[in-house]
């Protein structure tokens, strides 16, 4: 019987399963590095003018989260404490510590201490802040235990997928109001994931809506 193929026609088969293979092989490398830290920054600590500890402030003294981000309740940005917050303790405590040299200064300059943001989302994804703590979403949830952070740093992936994992099932997260800055909260007994979202009033179906978090 005649061939049909010649003898090359392997090599042709051989090559393309080879780039079958690769094409396979960078994709699977590309979905790891984008749900990575490296890509996502979970973990990373950026550099800040002063080197914040909400492990002392949070956990050592006590202060609440909303002492300092007064407007998380009522914006859709959390707020950053002005220079005259900080200094209401830092003018009687510390008042020549090296480290606070740059809260001294813009006291004096009467400038904002330019902060590094931390959790940094893309412009193409809207989140309110008010929507979630008014609905008894904890702020350890997206955030972590910050009262264990010597230096604050993005605790959470922050992709689209952890978002969505919560929308699609936010009962477990949900909490009573007067606890949405508690660290370390426990749920209560007695209080099911469904007697919260009565509470609200959170219709799940809604949830995963695109115009959600993209407007």
């Amino acid at each position: 019987m005649p061939q049909l193929f010649r003898r090359r026609t392997n090599g042709y088969v051989q090559l393309f399963l080879a780039l079958v293979a690769l094409v396979v092989l960078l994709a699977g490398v590309a979905l790891t590095l984008n749900g990575s830290p490296y890509n996502t920054g979970q973990n990373a600590i950026p550099e800040q003018p002063v080197p914040f500890s909400h492990q002392h402030h949070v956990g050592g003294l006590g202060i609440d989260c909303q002492y300092c981000h007064t407007s998380v309740d009522r914006s859709s940005f959390a707020g950053l404490p002005d220079t005259q917050t900080c200094m209401t303790c830092h003018s009687q405590l510390w008042t020549n510590a090296d480290m606070l040299a740059p809260v001294r200064q813009s006291l004096a300059r009467e400038e904002p201490i330019e902060w590094t943001r931390v959790h940094d989302l893309p412009d193409y994804v809207y989140f309110n802040h008010q929507m979630h703590i008014n609905n008894g979403v904890g702020c350890e949830s997206c955030h972590g235990r910050v009262d264990r952070m010597p230096l604050m740093r993005q605790d959470k992936p922050l992709t689209m997928k952890w978002c969505l994992d919560c929308h699609r099932d936010p009962g477990p997260r949900l909490r009573p109001r007067d606890k949405v800055t508690a660290m370390g909260y426990s749920p209560e007994s007695g209080r099911s994931d469904e007697e919260y979202l009565k509470l609200y009033d959170i219709h799940t179906d809604r949830m995963t809506e695109c115009t959600t978090c993209h407007r």
